[in-house]
Order: C-alpha cells, then sequence, then structure tokens
C-alpha cells in the first residue's frame, strides 16, 4: 500500500512538471491569419541614436500599413534590461517579437523564452547566437567593412597609419565590420590603435582623444558607426589635425558631414527598410509562408563627390 502511494504521488509530481512547463493558454499565440489582430513587439538596443530610432519609424510604417499593432520597448543598451523587456512584452501575449539585440550572445535566452511560447522571432541588424530565429534582416557588415578600408587604401594609399572605433563588444555588427574591415587593412594598412567606443558619440569623442595622444600621426580613423566618427570628428577638430574618418550607417547628421567636407565618408544602410523588411518577415512567419534565413539590405558608400 505504501508502494502504491508512493508511486501516485510520484507520478503526480513529473505530471505536474510536464504542466508547468506549458504556457498559459493565454500566452500562446493564437496563430491568427487576420493581421489586424496581431500584435509585435520590438525590442531595440537603444532609441538614443538616431539609425535605431530610423529603424523603429520602418517598422511603425509598415505595421501601420497592414493593421498591426507595435509595442516598442527601449533596452538603453543594457543587456539585462533587455532580456526583461523581452520577457515583458511576450507576457503581454505578442504574437510575433522583432528584436535588434544590444549584444548577440546575451538575448539567446530571450529568444528561448519566445520560442517555448511558439513565438516567432526576427532579428534586425544584429544576430542572436542561440535560439531560433525566423530570419535575420540586415546590411552585409562584412561587406561594408571592406569597403571602409578599401575606400582609405583607395585615399591615401597602402600602409596608412589607421585608428579604429569599434562598436558594442558581443554585437554582431561590432564583429562583422571589424571582420570585414581587417580582411584588406590587415594586408594594406596600419592600424595602430583600436578601442570599443560602443556606438556612442560621446565616447567616440573621448575614445579618440586618448587615442590621439599616443598617436598623433594618425591618418585615418574608420569608425564602426557614424555616432562613433561624429565624436572622433570633434576630438580632431579640437586636436586641430586633419584625418580622414569613415562612418558606417548613413544617418542625417553623418550625411550632413559628409556633404560639409567634415566625414570623408560613410556606408549607409538603410535602417527604415530593415525595419519594414522585419514586419514582413514576422507577417509571413505568422501566416506560415516561408521565409528566408537572411534577408540582405543594400549598402552605399556615401562621399562628398
Amino acid at each position: 500500500m505504501k508502494k502504491a502511494t508512493l508511486s501516485i504521488i510520484a507520478f503526480s509530481f513529473l505530471l505536474l512538471q510536464a504542466c508547468s512547463l506549458t504556457p498559459p493558454d493565454w500566452a500562446k499565440p493564437a496563430g491568427k491569419k487576420n493581421l489586424a489582430d496581431v500584435k509585435i513587439g520590438l525590442s531595440v538596443s537603444t532609441l538614443n541614436n538616431p539609425f535605431f530610432v530610423s529603424l523603429k519609424n520602418g517598422v511603425q510604417q509598415e505595421a501601420r500599413a497592414k493593421g498591426i499593432e507595435v509595442i516598442v520597448v527601449d533596452a538603453q543598451n543594457d543587456t539585462s534590461k533587455q532580456i526583461n523587456d523581452v520577457e515583458d512584452l511576450l507576457q503581454q501575449g505578442i504574437d510575433a517579437l522583432l528584436v535588434n539585440p544590444t549584444d548577440s550572445s546575451a538575448i539567446s535566452t530571450a529568444v528561448q523564452s519566445a520560442n517555448n511560447l511558439g513565438v516567432p522571432v526576427v532579428t534586425l541588424d544584429r544576430s542572436a547566437e542561440k535560439g531560433t530565429v525566423a530570419t535575420f534582416v540586415a546590411s552585409d557588415n562584412v561587406k561594408g567593412g571592406k569597403m571602409a578600408a578599401e575606400y582609405i587604401v583607395q585615399q591615401l594609399g597602402k600602409g596608412a597609419k589607421v585608428a579604429e572605433l569599434e562598436g558594442v563588444p558581443g554585437a554582431s555588427a561590432t564583429r562583422e565590420r571589424g571582420s570585414g574591415f581587417h580582411q584588406v587593412a590587415d594586408a594594406s594598412l596600419n592600424v595602430v590603435a583600436k578601442q570599443s567606443a560602443n556606438f556612442d558619440r560621446t565616447k567616440g569623442l573621448t575614445v579618440m582623444e586618448n587615442i590621439l595622444q599616443g598617436n598623433p600621426d594618425i591618418q585615418a580613423v574608420f569608425a564602426h558607426n557614424d555616432e562613433m566618427a561624429l565624436g572622433a570628428i570633434e576630438a580632431i577638430e579640437s586636436a586641430g589635425k586633419e584625418i580622414l574618418v569613415v562612418g558606417f550607417d548613413g544617418n542625417e547628421d553623418a550625411l550632413n558631414a559628409v556633404k560639409a567636407g567634415k566625414l570623408a565618408a560613410t556606408v549607409a544602410q538603410q535602417p527604415e527598410a530593415i525595419g519594414k523588411a522585419g514586419v514582413k518577415a514576422a507577417a509571413d512567419a505568422l501566416q506560415k509562408k516561408k521565409t528566408a534565413a537572411k534577408i540582405p539590405v543594400p549598402l552605399k558608400l556615401v562621399t562628398k563627390e
């Protein structure tokens, strides 16, 4: 009798465990094909950057056109906040998740949480290292890094002394842009300094000031985004130097700086196009349509000429 009772208790415990792994009905995607009933969550790494504001605008424009509701959350470049934000979006019963990761590795747990609930995930501009993603929408960051290095070689010749301002450590865009840049730079340029400035304009200014103190003869700078490039230009101007600077993104401030002759070039992305493509991919995933593993958005090197 005692053995029978223990067996019943053990079975009940296992049953409860199995039930606990199943999401509640209210949190499960309804599988709606009518997009007017769909609610999408958008988690952005930071809205303190014009590029990601444009990306958000693209998402909202495409969502409005399709009658889709969008809930936007700003991670403020805080990995822990982004994970909490995504968990909160899932608790609100979103049907699909668009995420622009602060950190490609750390975001994996949030992606897996969405996977467990059957919520399709689309990553924007930066990828996720783990978890199942319906599609990844981004420019070819490796190609863009190569374009920047090739432009510097074209303008200054081989062996020019260059500084590199890197983006947020752990972000896929940082790794990929740096990788593409070094595919050319390691053979044709002399990279004398590189340091992270976290994709931030103010930090770009501070880091560039420090680099100039130790390397006053630098001839060029490649910044992994325009915000850091614009900060670097401030430091260069304050030091009374003329140094060729190349950015990446093609935001409005950078394009104006190119026109003014302050920024030599920027590898221009199309953030609004990335956002719009992300909504289309999420809609396709919800309607069980086939989606490509990666959706590329074209790049263009913008110079004053």
